[in-house]
Parts: C-alpha cells; sequence; structure tokens
C-alpha cells in the first residue's frame, strides 16, 4: 500500500496526476502539464511537496565527530543555522546516498532522499547509536518554494528567513506557523526549503499557493529542472558503485585530505580509492550532453565514439523546457568527457549524435554570502 504525505488530498483537489514514487503516492504533474511547470519555476515561484524525503535527527556531544567517520565533509565546524551538502560512502567508495547535514542549536538534522530512507537510518544508527541519540523524525512535512519570485513571497511571510543565503537556516514563523526555513532547494533557482509539523502542512501550503506567484509543480518538472541544473540524482549519477570523484562531486572533499598520509580526517569510508582519484583523476567522469536530435535520449543509453566503441552510458535525459532539445547527463571514460567531443546513441533504430558540454545546462541563481555577514540563529523548532 502506497504511503501518503499530509498533502495527499490537497494535490488530489488540485487535480494532480498521481502515480507511486519511493513508496509513496505522489503528484506527477498538476492540469497545465509539466512544460508549463517547469518554466512557471524558472520565472516566479513552484511550489513543491517533498514530504516523502527521510529526516533524521543526530544529538549528543559526539555527534558532529561520529558524522565526520561517515562522510567526508567538515561536520564539526558548522555553526548553527549552517547546512552542506554532502555524501555517505561505502567501503570501495561508492555513494550510500547523497544527504543535507543542518546545524541545529540542539543537534544534527540530517536530510536523506526518499528512497533510501529504511537504508540510510539503519546504517546512521548502526554506526552511532553506541555514543549519539539517533531518531527518525515522522512528525514533519517537507516543502520547497523554488524560483526567482520565491524571495518576495518569503519577504511577505519572514523577512527573517528572505534575508538568508544560500545554504543557510534560520527558525520562524509563517502566520504564527512555527517553521524551520532554509535557503536551498534542488531546481538550481534560488529558494527556501520549509520544515513544519504534520498538523500545519495544509494550512502552510494553501497560504503560499494562494499567493500570486506561486503555482503547484509535481515530480516531472521537479527531474527536468534538476537536470537543466545539472544536480545529481540518486540511481542515476549516484549509487553504490559510483564513487564522488566519478560523480564530479570534488568539491566535497576538504583540502585537507591527503592520501599519502594516514592522517585521521581520511578516515571516512572509501577514503583510500577516493582520495588517489582526488590526486590522480578518476577513470570516468560525469558529464553534460546536448541531443543533436529532437528525439529525446533516456537513462541506460549506451554511448559510442567514432569506433563504435562502448565510451560510456547516459545517467539521466529528458527534454529541456528552457533550452528546447533533448539534452542528458552520462558516465564517460574521461579521455571522451571533453567539451565538443561528439559521441552516438541508439534510440531504437534511430542514430543520434550527441555533443559533450559543460554543466550546469541553465546556470544556478542561488543568492550566496559573498562577504562575512552576521548570521541568522536557528531557534529550532523540532
Amino acid at each position: 500500500m502506497l504511503k501518503q504525505t499530509p498533502l495527499y488530498p490537497l494535490h488530489v483537489e488540485l487535480g494532480a496526476k498521481m502515480v507511486p514514487y519511493a513508496g509513496y503516492s505522489m503528484p506527477l504533474q498538476y492540469g497545465k502539464g509539466t512544460l508549463h511547470e517547469h518554466l512557471h519555476c524558472r520565472s516566479q515561484a513552484g511550489f513543491f511537496d517533498i514530504s516523502h524525503m527521510g529526516l533524521c535527527l543526530v544529538l549528543g556531544d559526539d555527534a558532529a565527530h561520529g558524522l565526520e567517520q561517515l562522510t567526508s565533509c567538515d561536520v564539526a565546524g558548522l555553526e548553527p543555522g549552517e547546512q552542506r551538502y554532502t555524501v555517505l560512502t561505502n567501503k570501495k567508495g561508492g555513494i550510500i546516498d547523497d544527504i543535507i547535514i543542518i546545524r541545529l542549536n540542539s543537534g544534527l538534522l540530517i536530510v536523506i532522499n526518499a528512497a533510501c530512507k529504511e537504508k540510510d537510518f539503519d546504517y546512521l544508527y548502526q554506526h552511532l547509536s553506541t555514543r549519539c541519540c539517533v531518531n527518525m523524525l515522522t512528525g514533519l512535512s517537507l516543502f520547497a518554494l523554488q524560483g526567482p519570485a520565491a524571495v518576495d513571497v518569503m519577504q511577505r511571510f519572514s523577512p527573517l528567513a528572505a534575508k538568508l543565503y544560500f545554504m543557510q537556516a534560520c527558525g520562524t514563523h509563517i502566520n504564527g506557523i512555527k517553521c524551520n526555513v532554509t535557503r536551498s532547494g534542488y531546481t538550481g533557482e534560488d529558494g527556501f526549503e520549509i520544515m513544519v509539523a504534520n498538523e500545519y502542512a495544509e494550512e502552510l501550503a494553501r497560504l503560499l499557493l494562494a499567493e500570486k506567484e506561486v503555482e503547484p509543480i509535481g515530480l516531472a518538472a521537479r527531474d527536468t529542472l534538476r537536470l537543466e541544473a545539472g544536480l545529481c540524482l540518486y540511481g542515476h549519477e549516484l549509487s553504490e558503485s559510483i564513487t564522488p570523484v566519478e560523480a564530479g562531486l570534488q568539491w566535497l572533499f576538504k583540502k585537507s585530505h591527503n592520501p599519502s598520509l594516514d592522517l585521521a580526517q581520511n578516515r571516512f569510508p572509501g577514503a583510500a580509492k577516493i582520495l588517489v582519484q582526488l590526486q590522480r583523476g578518476s577513470r570516468r567522469i560525469r558529464a553534460g550532453l546536448l541531443v543533436n536530435s529532437k528525439i529525446p535520449v533516456r537513462d541506460g543509453a549506451e554511448l559510442y565514439n567514432n569506433k563504435d566503441v562502448v565510451v560510456g552510458y547516459v545517467t539521466s535525459g529528458s527534454f529541456s523546457p528552457s533550452l528546447g532539445q533533448p539534452i542528458a547527463m552520462a558516465l564517460l571514460k574521461r579521455k571522451e568527457a571533453k567539451i565538443n567531443n561528439r559521441l552516438y546513441t541508439k534510440v531504437r533504430d534511430h542514430r543520434i549524435e550527441v555533443t559533450v558540454t559543460s554543466l550546469p545546462f541553465v546556470p544556478h541563481r542561488y543568492v550566496r554570502q559573498s562577504v562575512q555577514n552576521d548570521k541568522p540563529s536557528l531557534n529550532s523548532t523540532i
């Protein structure tokens, strides 16, 4: 039986086409269709129900140190009101999941992918529960408000949250409802993610959707938005057999990592393989592709060079509403991932040419902190 988020009745009321996704019944698209939703988010503001995602709270004096043994990033250096994107890695250097870690006043909140919730929680509990308190949170809903008008909408309800920079967080109230708000998202647009108690989820959703700039966005447009932004999706660009370096996530690692020294910060799972790849490069790497055809190429399609040798495969592919043509991301042999290199693939009986291009396809519009400013305090509502 499929699970439902607290907004399920509202999605049905709004005319959403509901589909199974990660064990939930989720909106694929609404009445105006995926193309409209995608372009509306790029030009105005889109509302996304992402309550199927997992939330895990880690408490205790050893929480940050414990997490640093499982991932490559600087967790101890996070201050309240800061968050960081990172990955959990396995012993072979593959990616168990990509996660967000948020420093609360009371501890660390981890946002995990919907399809990986049980796996991730079991993994975190197994490795952290002897020295930390690890709790899966089920009483919170999670929304995303994305697009260039998102900050104007947020300004009307919470001037404090509207002042956040990318990857900052704060506790606030929206129309009297307690929330935790982060300035983040997975569309490449400026925007916010909002955590709220389940009992207030529908009230808050209706409040935001009543704003003239805001329309509901389904899973289909969420995927094309993140693809245009060149952002990885677990199960496609990320998996337990793909390393962070192969996925193009070298920027996740501390500059202090040194494969030639036995340093404490080198001792995350898979470090021996990953740090060598950081130093020498990996044999394969994620790349962007412009598809020189009206026919989209889908994940799993093999890619060939001009000698008909397989050199990689498509990890994600779709039509780009912003560019007006099909695009894709692929995992390629490094020597084939040079910009403007031409490869080809086969879709049914069609031979389709693709051109390697840089990522992202559409520039990110995050509002980053360019100079040192006072950071907002996160007064946790959890």
